[in-house]
C-alpha cells in the first residue's frame, strides 16, 4: 500500500489500532513495543488473519528499535502506563511524559513529514510533550480525545432513545478528563437537538457519565483501561487524514487565541485532512459552556505547569 502508519505501543490499544487500520485497508502497519516479541507476535497473528478478513495490508512488528517506522505518514503513540482502579489520568503524568519524550525523539527524525496522533494519558499534556519534542508544526500534532468522548456520549444517547448510533452526532469539548464539556445543544438525533427529546435531568446524567466514561471502564475491568473505543477514535482520525476526507472531529489541538485560549492543547472540533488539522472550527458557546471550557483548559494548564517542574 502507498500509506504507512506506525503504532507505538503494542498493548491492547495499539494492537487494536493495528487490527482496525489493517482490516479497513487504510495502510501498511508497523507495530512497535519495547517488550521482546510482543509486536512481532501481534503483527504475525494479524497477518495470518488477513486471508480470512480479506485485506492485503502488510504488517510489521519490531521490538528492536524504531528503524521500521521510517517514512511513516502517521505515527500513533499509545505507549505508556495505563490507568488502574483509583488512578486518575493525571497520576500518569511523570512516567508517561518521559516515555512520550523518548518515543517522539526517536520516531520524529525518521519520519519528518509524519502526523502524530497522541493517545497516551494524560492526553492533553502528552500532546505538549510530543509537540515540543518533535518540533513539528502545530497542524501535525494532535490528540485523540474528542473522538472517543463524543462516541461515548453518542452511545449513551442511542441507548436512552433506543435509536441507531448512526443517527446521532455529538460534540464534547475541553480536556480529556472529568472537566470535559459535552455540548447537548450541538448534539442531535437525525438533526433534532437532544434537548428536545430528553429531559435535562437525564442529559445531565449522560454528560456526567461521559466525563467519567474512562473511569467507569477501568473500575469494571480492574486490571486495565478502555481500548476498543479508544483505538476506534484514533483510527477514524487516521482515516480522515489518509483519505483526505476533511471530517470534522473533536481533537486535542494547539490553540492560539481560538475560544480565547492560548498556547494550549485543548479538545475542539477540527477539520482533518492530508495536512492534519486543516481548520479549527469555532462554534458559539453560551456563557455556561464557555465557563466550562475555560475551567477545563485551566485544568490542562495545571498539568502542563506541573510537568514543567518534574
Amino acid at each position: 500500500m502507498d500509506k504507512k502508519v506506525s503504532v507505538i505501543g503494542a498493548g491492547m490499544v495499539g494492537g487494536t489500532c493495528a487490527q482496525r487500520l489493517a482490516e479497513k485497508e487504510l495502510c501498511d502497519v508497523v507495530l512497535v513495543d519495547i517488550i521482546d516479541g510482543l509486536p512481532e507476535g501481534k503483527a504475525l497473528d494479524l497477518a495470518e488473519a488477513a486471508p480470512i478478513e480479506g485485506h492485503d495490508a502488510h504488517l510489521t512488528g519490531s521490538s528492536k528499535g524504531y528503524e521500521a517506522t521510517a517514512g511513516s505518514d502517521i505515527i500513533i503513540i499509545t505507549s505508556g502506563v495505563p490507568r488502574k482502579p483509583g488512578m486518575s489520568r493525571d497520576d500518569l503524568l511523570g512516567i508517561n511524559s518521559k516515555i512520550m519524550k523518548d518515543v517522539v525523539s526517536k520516531t520524529a527524525p525518521l519520519s519528518p513529514n509524519a502526523i502524530i496522533i497522541v493517545v497516551a494519558n494524560p492526553l492533553d499534556a502528552m500532546c505538549h510533550v510530543a509537540f515540543e519534542t518533535s518540533g513539528f508544526p502545530k497542524n501535525r500534532v494532535m490528540g485523540m480525545a474528542g473522538a472517543l468522548d463524543s462516541a461515548r456520549f453518542r452511545c449513551f444517547i442511542a441507548e436512552e432513545l433506543n435509536v441507531s448510533v448512526e443517527c446521532i452526532n455529538a460534540f464534547v469539548l475541553g480536556g480529556h478528563g472529568d472537566t470535559m464539556v459535552p455540548l447537548p445543544r450541538y448534539s442531535t438525533v437525525a438533526g433534532i437537538p437532544i434537548t428536545e427529546l430528553i429531559s435535562k435531568e437525564k442529559i445531565d446524567a449522560m454528560c456526567d457519565r461521559t466525563a467519567n466514561g474512562g473511569a467507569e471502564i477501568v473500575k469494571l475491568l480492574k486490571t486495565g483501561s478502555a481500548f476498543y473505543a479508544t483505538a476506534s477514535g484514533a483510527v477514524v482520525m487516521a482515516e480522515s487524514i489518509l483519505k483526505d476526507k476533511k471530517m470534522i472531529i473533536p481533537c486535542a489541538t494547539y490553540l492560539e487565541g481560538e475560544y480565547g485560549i492560548n498556547n494550549l492543547f485543548v479538545g475542539v472540533p477540527v477539520k482533518l485532512g492530508l495536512n492534519g488539522v486543516e481548520e479549527i472550527i469555532e462554534i458559539k458557546l453560551t456563557a455556561e459552556e464557555e465557563a466550562g471550557l475555560k475551567k477545563s483548559a485551566a485544568a490542562v494548564q495545571d498539568l502542563v505547569d506541573a510537568m514543567a517542574k518534574l
